[in-house]
């Protein structure tokens, strides 16, 4: 029992060890609650279902920030929030090249959340090794931060940017990798991310991914090129490996349920991008200026990203409102895999 008690007393990564078993504790237990409990039968989510899903998670989010600001001090909860507005900022385009390629893939709606679901187990996966590489870089390298900033700067300043035609996805090289790699059926076979058919030229009977699989894939791939940008911006926030963590899987987990009311309406946010590019700038900025011990306080940060995001929202909703909802499924012909 001493043994266990002083394991929980330990630190990992500068926090306490209790705070992450604590951080992972909840996640599974949201993972178990959503798969188990609100999708143990599968069907299509409506826009008001997203919404209130949507509203759980950030209420959790809020919650556990609010644990983190009365343990560890108002700095690590404001650190905690701004990170968790910017992740969900900047991962918002993430969630309309999701539903492209839903669209071009011909994914229903019903299988949808399976994907997504399997896809945020990628993501935890895969943001902690980002984020821990990050970390190492960072306390080694003070002045990779600067390094991190430019690289924002120059992302944000590439958004301002909007190209006349858009890519066919077709054309895309992810897609066309993966159709060319693998043996992949030209139709859903129910659920089933892979399926066992005979080999069109052996007869033998072998493995084929199915357009799910791919979608998956896809998603993951696409998390990962999203996350070069989104993570660098936290380490402008803070440096600390839980708070960066923690706020980006949180942000994820909400998103991830926001999901079908974005892709219900995607020609609605049409001008968030611009305000994202924005957000891209400022934080490129700010990160650029700390490895010469200038720091802009973070409650500053917060607000600066709340405001700048509503009011990306609030526009683009005001100048798209006579306009009806066009989701992916309407338009799945073309796609960006570029953040």
């Amino acid at each position: 029992m001493d043994m266990l008690l002083s394991a929980f007393s330990g630190e990992f990564l500068g926090t306490p060890v209790y705070f992450w078993v604590a951080f992972i504790a909840i996640v599974l237990a949201l993972l178990v609650f959503d798969l188990g409990i609100l999708h143990k039968d599968e069907h299509e989510i409506e826009a008001k279902e997203s919404l209130m899903l949507y509203g759980f998670y950030v209420i959790i989010a809020l919650a556990f920030g609010a644990w983190v600001w009365f343990q560890r001090g108002s700095q690590a909860g404001l650190e905690f929030y701004t990170g968790y507005l910017i992740e969900q900022s900047l991962a918002m385009d993430n969630m309309f090249v999701i539903a492209t390629i839903f669209g071009f893939l011909g994914i229903p709606r019903l299988y949808q959340h399976r994907v997504l679901f399997w896809g945020i187990l990628g993501v935890i996966l895969f943001r902690a090794v980002l984020i821990g590489v990050g970390a190492a870089l960072v306390h080694q390298f003070s002045w990779i931060l600067a390094i991190f900033g430019a690289f924002l700067i120059f992302t944000g300043l590439k958004m301002f940017k909007h190209d006349d035609e858009e890519p066919k996805m077709e054309d895309n090289k992810i897609y066309k990798f993966l159709s060319s790699r693998f043996r992949v059926t030209k139709e859903l076979h129910g659920r089933n991310f892979t399926v066992k058919a005979p080999d069109p030229k052996t007869g033998k009977l072998v493995t084929w991914l199915t357009p799910l699989a791919i979608a998956l894939i896809m998603v993951e791939i696409v998390d990962l090129i999203f996350a070069v940008d989104s993570v660098p911006a936290v380490f402008a926030v803070t440096q600390d490996t839980f708070i960066v963590y923690t706020s980006n899987i949180f942000a994820i987990l909400g998103l991830r349920a926001l999901y079908f009311a974005l892709a219900a309406a995607m020609n609605r946010f049409r001008y968030l991008q611009v305000s994202l590019a924005v957000i891209l700038v400022l934080i490129g900025i700010k990160i650029c200026l700390v490895p010469f011990g200038i720091h802009i306080d973070t409650l500053l940060s917060l607000g600066v990203t709340i405001s700048i995001l509503a009011a990306g929202v609030f526009y683009s909703l005001w100048k798209t409102r006579n306009e009806p909802n066009i989701s992916a499924e309407d338009h799945p012909e073309t796609g960006k895999l570029e953040p």
